[in-house]
């Protein structure tokens, strides 16, 4: 079975400060109740947020989401933009971290009298959890790059789950992962209810053909932050970056393959279903390049509070 590439740890993580609700907990100690509705309905939103040179990349777009997520599900965040961003650097600092670090913000309804799905049954505001780590990808992982496996389970009907929610519920993408890794696979490749390809379990997926760069058309699945910024930079260079709607047969005859991500940026794909593609080509190379590019200067532009 292949290792997930979130499967790296660093000895300093035993000893990081995870912020609770605002106070500062070590690992062991960092824990919520068995009434949070996190824990109890996977209700609530989250943010995985990348740290470089000592400030969250594209902050700005990831509160975006996250706010507007807790919009939807009518769940109030408790904190405003201007504090939950103190809150985050300010965990940030307790622990003296400034690069490889990876960061989880939680944020569910909060507390539950009683185990039940009803809303009106929590007691008390927002639980809020921000939990850094030093985390950094596999090494060569963006030369070697990934090996896919299209999954039976579909991405779901906005009717159904919007996809666009970037909730704490993610068994959808939980049972595809599982049956990618019993494939041999790193990542699953997930299609929309009509058959095109959607996306992956955890990353946005884009292929290249003739000079083109193709990703899905974004109906079924996450607003992905990298996914955006690799469209704006590869547009801004002049290459033809479009979202659409293409089956696995586009994908078997690609040229070469890469997903987005906020842990990874940018990753090559090698294989896909059995079939060979050029791993970090000419394409996926540059895009990386203009990737790094603009995450330097939003980082370099970024001011902390």
């Amino acid at each position: 079975m292949a290792q997930s590439m979130h499967d790296v740890s660093d000895p300093r993580n035993a000893s990081i400060l995870i912020n609770v609700n605002g106070e500062l907990k070590s690992r062991d100690q960092a824990v919520v109740s068995v009434f949070d509705s996190g824990f109890m309905l996977g209700d609530g939103v989250w943010e995985g947020l990348r740290v470089h040179q000592g400030r969250f990349a594209f902050l700005d777009r990831h509160l975006d989401r996250l706010f507007e997520g807790a919009k939807a599900i009518a769940m109030d965040v408790g904190l405003t933009r201007d504090e939950l961003t103190e809150r985050l650097f300010e965990t940030l600092d307790a622990n003296g971290m400034e690069e490889g670090v990876h960061t989880r913000l939680i944020v569910s309804r909060g507390v539950r009298s009683t185990p039940y799905q009803d809303p009106r049954v929590v007691v008390g505001g927002s639980t809020i959890v921000i939990i850094p780590e030093y985390k950094e990808p596999p090494e060569g992982i963006h030369d070697r790059g990934l090996k896919l496996f299209t999954v039976h389970v579909r991405r779901g009907d906005p009717a159904v789950q919007d996809q666009k929610l970037n909730s704490l519920s993610k068994l959808n993408c939980i049972t595809a992962c599982i049956q990618a890794a019993q494939a041999g696979a790193d990542e699953g490749l997930m299609l929309d209810p009509h058959g095109f390809v959607a996306t992956c379990n955890s990353t946005h997926f884009f292929i290249v053909r003739k000079g083109e760069v193709w990703t899905s058309s974004g109906k079924y699945c996450l607003g992905g932050v990298t996914r955006a910024v690799t469209l704006e930079v590869a547009r801004e260079a002049g290459l033809p970056a479009v979202e659409k709607d293409f089956s696995l047969t586009d994908v078997y005859g690609a040229d070469e393959a890469f997903v987005t991500g906020t842990f990874a940026g940018i990753v090559p794909v090698r294989e896909v279903d059995g079939r060979q593609l050029e791993c970090r080509g000419p394409m996926v190379e540059r895009l990386q390049g203009l990737y790094r590019d603009r995450v330097e200067r939003d980082v370099r532009e970024a001011v902390r509070p």
